[in-house]
């Protein structure tokens, strides 16, 4: 069901989803594409639900009594499109994780960006 609901939206904002077809993972290189692509709304839009997809899943993952968090963003919370030009940046500065899934590098950024205090 996710994957027509995915499948379906980007048939309508009019973008290819051959990892999708391919079952697998959005690349690290592929979200970057996306995202660095700022003139069209269809990617943007795309760029913008993709990534806060990634942080939403890991905030209603996190189990506070089984796993520490590890991203702490302080509120209020920078705009979205500075985070996601700056991971744009980081990303490219980072090319061994363009071939990795967009969701593991999108995390090690937020990782590095927006650490938790140590206690």
């Amino acid at each position: 069901m996710k994957k027509i609901l995915v499948l379906s939206a980007l048939t309508l904002i009019g973008l290819s989803a051959p990892a999708i077809a391919q079952n697998k993972a959005l690349s690290t290189g592929e979200l970057v594409k996306f995202c660095q692509l700022p003139a069209s709304s269809e990617y943007r839009s795309f760029c913008v639900g993709y990534s806060t997809a990634i942080y939403d899943t890991y905030l209603v993952t996190r189990h506070p009594q089984n796993a520490k968090p590890f991203i702490c963003l302080s509120q209020p919370a920078p705009p979205v499109d500075t985070v996601i030009a700056d991971y744009v940046n980081w990303a490219k500065q980072n090319q061994q994780y363009m071939n990795t899934p967009a969701a593991d590098s999108a995390l090690r950024y937020l990782a590095g960006r927006f650490p938790c205090a140590k206690k």
